[in-house]
């Protein structure tokens, strides 16, 4: 049997292998390593996609003369569900109400949505709202087009962020202030401003380790990545049990000592090493 990947020959030798699964199985390895994932399979000439290749798992290899194992990146998979859940938003919001119901139910069983309830899951849990009128179908289309920003130029999205960090770390600062003072609204609102401007920091920078930023590159104050992730999502946790009982004073030493400075340091650290990794 010939293999392939994307069109290539593979350097891939059969021998004890039996079945189509036994093969794929082999790959596992090379394509955790590698940031691809496994996209679809082409059997003789019969193109399977991928939410159809666990049916080829048992298939012999005997029976089979060319096998062409196609794999994409995990950006260019997330681009495609990401577009398939745009087109869906545009649908969904032109559609009269009779037919959003075959629309959702088409939606559910594709692998766009698959994907995304295993790698996106915040953007499948979005479309859900959107369906279920918790969100409008326009405001899901604003998110699609904002992850399909990121991944189309994170280097772009990450430095455009520069003005939204400072004002983010100005609200920290003022946010024990605004509770003591009654302004709870403003409050809230900072702490899921704050939130949701740090997973986009992260986000990004997950992003951008597939377009060839390494542990070389980027460290913050000191820490890895992985390291400085585990402690800010500690600290910010921390934040919201401090915020749900009013522990002003708290707050205000998370805000102002860890959170502000540890957002502060790892924009920096992050815009650094982008005009460093990928120079204008």
């Amino acid at each position: 049997m010939n293999i392939s990947i994307n069109g290539k020959a593979a350097d891939i030798t059969i021998e004890n292998e039996k079945t189509v699964g036994d093969i794929l199985s082999g790959l596992e390895k090379w394509l955790d390593g590698s940031g691809n994932r496994l996209s679809g399979l082409v059997i003789d000439g019969v193109m399977i996609g991928a939410a159809s290749v666990g049916e080829c798992f048992s298939l012999e290899i005997s029976g089979v003369t060319e096998m062409d194992i196609l794999v994409s990146s995990w950006p260019e998979l997330a681009a495609q569900a990401l577009m398939e859940l745009g087109k869906v938003s545009t649908i969904i919001k032109d559609a009269v109400f009779s037919s959003r119901g075959e629309i959702i139910s088409a939606w559910d069983q594709s692998p766009a949505a698959s994907f995304l309830q295993t790698e996106i899951p915040d953007m499948l849990n979005f479309a859900k709202q959107a369906f279920a009128g918790s969100i409008s179908a326009s405001e899901l289309g604003l998110l699609t087009e904002e992850r399909l920003r990121e991944l189309e130029n994170p280097q772009a999205e990450t430095l455009a962020m520069k003005e939204l960090i400072n004002s983010i770390i100005s609200r920290m600062t003022d946010l024990p202030l605004d509770m003591q003072t009654g302004k709870d609204g403003r409050a809230a609102e900072t702490i899921q401003i704050f939130s949701g401007t740090a997973e986009k920091l992260f986000r990004l920078l997950g992003i951008l380790t597939y377009k060839g930023l390494s542990a070389e590159d980027f460290t913050v104050d000191g820490m890895t990545v992985k390291s400085f992730n585990d402690s800010f999502g500690s600290t910010l946790n921390e934040l919201l049990s401090a915020y749900n009982s009013q522990d002003t004073v708290l707050i205000g030493d998370l805000c102002e000592y860890e959170l502000a400075p540890r957002i502060s340091k790892l924009y920096q650290a992050l815009s650094e090493a982008l005009t460093d990794r990928f120079p204008s």
